[in-house]
């Protein structure tokens, strides 16, 4: 049991991490711990506070992508339900905290964005999915395990895709030979925060937790070796482009 809770506390602070800014004000030892592991992996979501950065200072949004926002909200909200439904405590927690904070996130890009038109209607699509999702499962299937077991399979598809998303990306890399555009502290933030959750389902015996991040170990293991091949060859390269006369 108690590994079970250490891994629990693994997967809030990694997960949570991820998804917020990392700001944190305690001096207490025990926060300082916290503050540490957080700052860790907090860097896997640069990419979304450096999108936010840009929206306030451009006050625009044109050039950022809207759809990982709506996606990840998404998946927050079925590991949420599902959460709810195992009553599962640590599930329910990093997940209504992610959904928050994408929710937030959604929006900062409706207020920036000037395809508003375009926004709201994947805004109003994703809102019809999630209500005909729960329609569907608290409805249509019976409680039992047969509900719980749908839903498992729903979000570990839905994971499984998202952790698969960036392998064009890598392969992209490995034809070129440039590791630029790879972060080694989102790989690293990917490796932990992937790990926690599938020793986490591995001791619940929960396969629906377990598998659908084991693919995040094996892209995280595919950036490390990326790095570890491409590195030294990019470290010559200048960080500035040549104007051509």
């Amino acid at each position: 049991m108690e590994f079970l809770q250490f891994l629990s506390w693994a997967c809030i602070v990694f997960t949570v991490g991820m998804f917020s800014t990392g700001l944190f004000a305690s001096r207490s030892f025990k926060s300082v711990c916290v503050c540490v592991c957080v700052r860790v992996c907090v860097r896997a979501r640069a990419r979304v506070r450096t999108d936010l950065k840009k929206m306030r200072a451009s006050k625009s949004a044109d050039n950022i992508q809207f759809l990982p926002f709506l996606t990840t909200c998404l998946n927050n909200m079925g590991w949420l339900y599902y959460g709810i439904l195992k009553t599962d405590g640590t599930l329910v927690l990093v997940n209504t905290i992610g959904a928050c904070l994408q929710s937030l996130y959604i929006l900062c890009y409706c207020h920036y964005t000037n395809d508003k038109r375009r926004v709201t209607s994947q805004t109003l699509l994703a809102g019809g999915v999630v209500c005909g999702g729960w329609l569907y499962f608290s409805v249509v299937l019976p409680q039992g395990e047969s509900q719980l077991a749908q839903l498992g399979l729903t979000c570990s598809l839905f994971t499984i895709s998202m952790y698969l998303s960036p392998l064009a990306d890598l392969m992209a890399i490995v034809r070129t030979g440039s590791v630029e555009r790879l972060s080694f502290s989102l790989a690293v933030a990917t490796f932990l925060t992937s790990t926690s959750w599938t020793l986490y389902g591995l001791q619940l015996q929960d396969y629906y937790i377990m598998v659908p991040n084991t693919p995040g170990i094996v892209t995280s293991l595919i950036r490390f070796f990326l790095f570890w091949r491409f590195a030294s060859v990019n470290q010559g390269v200048p960080s500035y482009k040549l104007i051509e006369i």
